[in-house]
């Protein structure tokens, strides 16, 4: 089982990037959790337990953590220390930019690359 724990839900990848996460096996959205800017690291630290335990008990395969700095640091921490495969999606930034009736637009599009598993 892949999970895929960002803000993205997979129904809006690309081809390229289903078919890498399906080498993981079934892919599973579990949404990203609100985070509040106001929280403290405590609150942080027990949110990303929270969800260590929930995603711990589905056993899966691998897990794409992707979204605020610290609850992901806290999540990716727990699930790396039993065993758990965190991956983070790597992409190509590709922009394009117009100018026109005086306005000028710039639309900026990423390109899946690859997983990319984190550091233990």
């Amino acid at each position: 089982m892949f999970i895929n724990h960002t803000n993205h839900s997979s129904k809006y990848w690309s081809d390229e990037q289903l078919v890498a996460a399906r080498q993981y096996g079934d892919i599973i959205d579990m949404p990203f959790p609100c985070i509040d800017p106001l929280a403290s690291t405590k609150d942080i630290a027990r949110l990303a337990q929270d969800y260590a335990g929930r995603i711990i008990a589905l056993h899966p395969t691998a897990v794409l953590c992707q979204g605020e700095f610290i609850y992901c640091h806290a999540l990716v921490e727990r699930l790396l220390a039993v065993g758990i495969t965190v991956l983070a999606a790597t992409s190509e930034r590709v922009v394009e930019e117009s100018y026109h009736d005086g306005v000028n637009e710039k639309t900026v599009n990423f390109r899946f690359v690859q997983f990319r598993e984190y550091c233990r």
